[in-house]
């Protein structure tokens, strides 16, 4: 099974530190988030990666070259405008379409959850499925009692059971692309329709770490993360 890496975003957010890199390419906990994704996609057993490419994307091939250092076997789809996240998947039909199925990623998450289970659970007449991680709240919460008012607890930034968010990895089946724009965002475009016709499934995690990395803030808060706790347990 391959997998693809959605590496072509711009990261403005992160700027100046994305006009030297390309987002994938920050570095947290002391190596680039796509080295970590790399890491990752080995430790399941996935070693065939294809990675789209864009903004300063002599960069990550500089980096990640043909994978061998992380134990992978890395190729590279060019993008020479911004598709989206859904025209950039459709950009590699050349490469992906006689697979049965493969991961994709996006190229700004950090995580540890099991790929492969995000996999398993594409089967009948599926075409994708989405991994999902409980919603963490950007603030910290103050518990109180409601009678009596006193206050019981303060939790930082808890996650929220009771409702899930996308975490940027899915699986798909190569029927994928006959639902895939030549521009726009598979979020907006592809995965309503999908859902609609009973198409899609969510694949529930619950005890992962997952971040993604938009801000100087998260780039703070994963380094701290990872100085006291070690993402892939041996």
């Amino acid at each position: 099974m391959k997998a693809l890496i959605l590496a072509g975003g711009f990261g403005k957010r992160l700027r100046p530190l994305t006009e030297e890199r390309p987002k994938p390419m920050i570095e947290v906990g002391g190596k680039p988030i796509l080295a970590w994704q790399l890491e990752l996609l080995k430790r399941h057993g996935i070693k065939d990666v294809v990675i789209t490419i864009s903004h300063l994307k002599e960069v990550i091939i500089r980096e990640i070259g043909s994978g061998g250092k992380y134990g992978v076997n890395a190729v590279y789809v060019v993008e020479d405008e911004p598709l989206g996240t859904g025209g950039a998947i459709k950009n590699t039909e050349s490469v992906l379409r006689n697979e049965d199925k493969f991961v994709v990623l996006n190229g700004d998450i950090l995580t540890n959850l099991n790929v492969r289970k995000v996999c398993e659970a594409l089967e009948g007449d599926l075409v994708g499925t989405i991994a999902l991680v409980p919603l963490p709240s950007p603030y910290g919460i103050v518990l109180f009692d409601k009678e009596s008012g006193l206050i019981k607890e303060f939790k930082e930034k808890p996650r929220i059971p009771d409702y899930f968010i996308n975490a940027g990895i899915y699986c798909f089946t190569n029927k994928i692309f006959d639902y895939l724009p030549k521009s726009g965002n598979i979020e907006k475009v592809t995965f309503p329709e999908l859902a609609r016709k009973g198409l899609l499934k969510a694949v529930p995690f619950t005890d992962v770490f997952w971040r993604s990395i938009d801000t100087f803030k998260d780039i703070e808060e994963v380094n701290k993360y990872l100085e006291e706790y070690s993402l892939f347990e041996d």
